[in-house]
């Protein structure tokens, strides 16, 4: 009878580990994780994404649509269009590769005190006016 006793008991002390073994063990789900894009800003203080009216010191025009998954299209005022892809590492710091190029290129942005947003090409030192296109 003592052994009876004991089985059950051991038995039941058995159940319930396996039990607490059960509920502890986490259970399997499928979870979708977002990207979070981060936003940054450009040098007029908006954000970096959108699109942007470029005029080079030789007053050739272009509109540049920067995305969210850091690619840009470039049209000129030909039609002609390049791609790339496009970072802006500070309001101060812009940088775009075209898909015709191998590295990066930064370009020094401010806007002066007359409003006037510029951006300087480093190889050449050619300063280009950009202006915001509202949606």
């Amino acid at each position: 009878m003592k052994k009876l006793v004991l089985l059950a008991a051991f038995a039941g002390l058995s159940a319930c580990g396996g039990a607490a073994t059960e509920e502890a063990a986490p259970a399997e789900t499928t979870e979708t994780v977002a990207t979070e894009v981060v936003a940054t800003t450009a040098a007029d203080g908006g954000p970096s994404t959108g699109t942007f009216t470029v005029t080079n010191a030789a007053g050739e025009v272009s509109t540049e649509v920067l995305a969210e998954d850091g690619t840009y299209t470039s049209t000129d005022a030909a039609g002609e269009v390049t791609t790339g892809v496009w970072e802006q590492k500070s309001p101060n710091e812009f940088c775009a590769n075209s898909s015709e190029k191998e590295e990066m290129t930064c370009y020094a942005e401010a806007v002066n005190e007359d409003g006037v947003w510029t951006s300087t090409d480093p190889d050449d030192g050619e300063v280009s006016t950009v202006v915001r296109v509202e949606d």
